[in-house]
């Protein structure tokens, strides 16, 4: 399944400033704002947040949007739980991938990617990329006062996206939204809410029991 995005483009111009108004001011270089987001990734031992995910793709440009919880501890581990409109589950446990779809009573399992296979977007949330390192970043329309909006360019070839978006919050430099886009014009976009940082997450919220009399697909490991 190709990450992708979707999102509004708002453009921002700069005028004649009004009696009385406001001006937001202009923002530090993009890559000084990705070093210290970064710097402050860096110190997140582990988060939770909910997610609302919108994607939109294929030839009819179907739009659908999803909800859940988001449980993420570095290095390697991960665990998505969709609740709505459909339940289903995405957890990583650092050596073994699980996607289990209750409504097909199916799991797919499958292997962590090694780091030269893995995309760099995953690679960043589990603790193991660098945004300075692995992509060119630079402002992208969209930027509030309270918000930053930056496009990262992958300096490799990417599987699953062509370039990322990050909506981040200036004061708390927390991750707002993420977004991918493909090169077929599909879109996905996580926005996030509820962040909560170093809460001291257990290994054990990453396992997973494959649930009995479930179909059971093993994938072979996926490649750049």
């Amino acid at each position: 399944m190709r990450i992708s995005t979707l999102m509004p483009a708002l453009v921002f111009a700069a005028g004649t400033v009004l009696p009385g108004a406001s001006q937001t001011p202009p923002p530090p270089p993009a890559p000084q704002v990705a070093d210290a987001l970064q710097k402050k990734y860096d110190t997140i031992r582990d988060f939770t947040a909910d997610f609302v995910h919108e994607s939109q793709g294929g030839l009819l440009r179907k739009k659908a949007i999803e909800r859940g919880t988001v449980r993420i501890k570095k290095p390697g581990r991960m665990r998505w739980d969709y609740t709505s409109p459909d339940p289903k589950v995405f957890v990583s446990n650092g050596r073994k991938i699980y996607l289990y779809v209750p409504a097909d009573n199916q799991v797919l399992v499958s292997p962590v990617p090694d780091e030269d296979q893995a995309t760099t977007a995953v690679l960043f949330l589990v603790g193991k990329g660098s945004l300075t390192r692995d992509f060119t970043v630079t402002h992208a329309d969209g930027a509030t006062a309270d918000t930053y909006v930056l496009k990262l360019d992958p300096k490799l070839s990417e599987r699953d996206f062509d370039w990322l978006q990050l909506v981040i919050d200036r004061t708390t430099l927390q991750i707002r939204s993420l977004s991918a886009a493909d090169a077929q014009g599909g879109r996905s976009t996580f926005h996030f809410s509820r962040f909560k940082e170093n809460v001291g997450l257990s290994d054990k919220a990453f396992d997973f029991t494959i649930p009995r009399g479930a179909d059971v697909i093993e994938a072979p490991a996926t490649s750049r």
